[in-house]
């Protein structure tokens, strides 16, 4: 599933290319994806001639601020992710008219939804478990709502000190670190790809109870987190399985990755075997020597 750092390269490379357009037009071959309003002709028109004032990310969801004071809500869920293009009917299959990963990456080619804009360029879904979700909200009903209000703080904003992650952390009395990091409504936008590396790169346990975290831990998990995050948004996030940039292309932080999927391969810090576990009913990934329980 995408995570902060795809999310964040999402909404700037949809910022760079889409904002102050209009949508013109819609087309679907799965309404299902549409969850608010369910009626996919109402939420056709709602949309139509609406312009995009701005593109903002909240936790894990890419909210698209439109005129009329209505917010487009699109979370990618496990295999989503927006590109921008220009596509072309042909025998029932959607075909890139631009050449390179739009055209050639088979990722790119699950197209299950289209935006068209008025300058003739479009946004598209490409989804293959067609899990993602999209809704139309009241922008000031969506900021409201339980779902924004629940949302844990952003863990890049300025003002999550390392004293507030750890009270935040702290709130939760007990349970597995690597659980507590996944917990968006502790923190928001963290996944599982990153809360793995975050963990090793601060060589901490991912079963470790976080009441048990000592201060210097705290202190390493916070920093880690910072590192790992603002890297990962600088190498446009992982593209280990579905997820493309909005230009078709790779995100390049699997050269950087050390511990997420490699099972079994050498430590880069100490060349012990990474080992593999189940938390949560997630693949976690850790060092044994480094990550001592």
């Amino acid at each position: 599933m995408p995570e902060l750092p795809e999310v964040e390269t999402t909404v700037r490379g949809l910022r760079k290319k889409v904002l102050k357009r209009a949508f013109i037009s819609l087309w679907t071959d799965f309404v299902k994806i549409i969850k608010k309003p369910k009626d996919f002709k109402q939420f056709k028109k709602e949309i139509k001639d609406k312009k995009i004032i701005d593109i903002r990310r909240r936790g894990k969801n890419i909210l698209i601020d439109l005129s009329g004071g209505k917010t487009l809500l699109i979370h990618q869920k496990m295999t989503g992710h927006l590109l921008i293009g220009k596509w072309k009917r042909i025998k029932e299959r959607w075909a890139s008219q631009i050449k390179g990963p739009l055209l050639d990456d088979p990722m790119n080619k699950f197209l299950h939804l289209i935006f068209y804009l008025d300058n003739g360029w479009q946004i598209a879904l490409s989804d293959l478990r067609k899990f993602a979700k999209i809704e139309l909200w009241n922008s000031k009903e969506l900021k409201n709502s339980e779902e924004m209000k629940n949302l844990g703080p952003e863990p890049l904003d300025k003002n999550f000190t390392l004293g507030r992650f750890k009270e935040t952390l702290l709130k939760r009395k007990k349970g597995k670190i690597k659980q507590i990091l996944m917990d968006q409504n502790v923190i928001a936008g963290i996944g599982n790809i990153y809360s793995s590396e975050i963990l090793w790169q601060a060589g901490v346990h991912p079963l470790k109870d976080v009441s048990k975290l000592n201060n210097e831990e705290f202190k390493k998990i916070y920093i880690a987190l910072k590192k790992i995050l603002e890297k990962a948004i600088k190498m446009q996030g992982e593209s280990i399985s579905d997820y493309r940039r909005p230009n078709g292309k790779k995100g390049r932080f699997d050269s950087f990755r050390k511990v997420y999927r490699r099972e079994e391969q050498p430590c880069f810090r100490c060349g012990a075997k990474i080992k593999r576990i189940k938390v949560g009913q997630r693949s976690t990934y850790f060092c044994p020597i480094c990550q001592k329980f």
